[in-house]
C-alpha cells in the first residue's frame, strides 16, 4: 500500500480518452495527485524521459518511477492502493480475463475507427462510421450477457472494463456532432445509453469528462495538423 505522503504526478491532455481513464481511477480510490499538461505541438523534456520507447501520454510517475500505458496504469492503481477507494478489478479470475479481453477489443477497434470517422470528405470516413455502429451494437449484446442485470459489468461499480469504455464516450459524442449520425441510439443500444448516463453522473467522472464542444473543437485543430504534414 501506497504512504499517503508519496508523490504521485500525471503527465497527460485534458482530451485524451487514455489520459481519462487514468483520472477516474485515482478519483476512484480517492488519491490526489499533480497533473502535467502535454501540448499537441511539442513533447516535454519529461514525458520523452519517463516513456522513451513510445514517447505517449499518459505516464504516471510514483516517488519518481514511470508507469506507462494507460489500462497497465489503472490495474497498477488498483493494485497499490487495494484497502481505499473503490474497487477496481474484480475479484474472479474469469471475470477479469473476459474484461482485459473486451478492453484489448475497444483499444483495437473503437479508437482507430473513431478517428477516422472525423475525418470528413475522406473515402473511408463513412465506412468508419458504420463500423463504429457496429462496434457499439456488439459491445451492446456483450455487455448485457455479461452484466447479468447489474448496473456495470460484474458488478454494482465501476471497474477496469467499464473505465475503458466510458473514457471514449466523450469523443464518440464528439463524433456523432462532427459526422451528424447517432451512435448512442436508445433505439439500437439502450443498454449502453443507459449505462453511459450513470457513468457519466459517477463522481469519479463527471467533473473530469471532457465537454463536447471543447472536443469538436480540439479535433478540428487536430484535423488540420494532420493535414498539413
Amino acid at each position: 500500500m501506497a504512504a499517503k505522503t508519496d508523490k504521485i504526478t500525471l503527465i497527460g491532455g485534458w482530451a485524451s480518452p487514455f489520459v481519462l481513464r487514468v483520472r477516474i481511477a485515482l478519483n476512484l480510490k480517492g488519491i490526489s495527485y499533480e497533473m502535467l499538461q502535454e501540448t499537441v505541438e511539442k513533447k516535454s523534456d519529461l514525458l520523452l524521459a519517463s516513456n522513451p520507447i513510445y514517447k505517449k501520454i499518459p505516464v504516471l510517475i510514483h516517488n519518481g518511477t514511470p508507469i506507462c500505458e494507460s489500462m497497465i496504469i489503472v490495474e497498477y492503481i488498483a493494485e497499490t492502493w487495494t484497502s481505499v477507494g473503490t474497487p477496481i478489478l474484480l475479484s474472479d479470475s474469469y471475470d477479469r480475463a473476459i474484461a482485459r479481453f473486451w478492453t484489448a477489443y475497444i483499444d483495437d477497434k473503437l479508437s482507430e475507427s473513431k478517428l477516422r470517422a472525423m475525418m470528413k470528405g475522406t473515402p473511408e470516413a463513412e465506412a468508419e462510421a458504420n463500423k463504429m455502429g457496429a462496434i457499439l451494437q456488439l459491445l451492446e449484446d456483450a455487455f448485457e450477457k455479461c452484466s447479468l442485470g447489474k448496473s456495470f459489468f460484474a458488478g454494482d461499480n465501476i471497474g477496469c472494463l467499464y473505465i475503458a469504455v466510458g473514457s471514449h464516450l466523450g469523443w464518440i459524442k464528439a463524433v456523432e456532432k462532427i459526422v451528424g449520425i447517432k451512435f448512442l441510439d436508445e433505439e439500437k443500444v439502450p443498454g449502453l445509453v443507459a449505462w453511459s448516463e450513470r457513468f457519466c453522473g459517477h463522481e469519479a467522472v463527471k467533473e473530469i469528462m471532457p465537454e463536447v464542444d471543447k472536443l469538436v473543437e480540439f479535433a478540428a485543430v487536430l484535423m488540420r495538423a494532420t493535414a498539413a504534414k
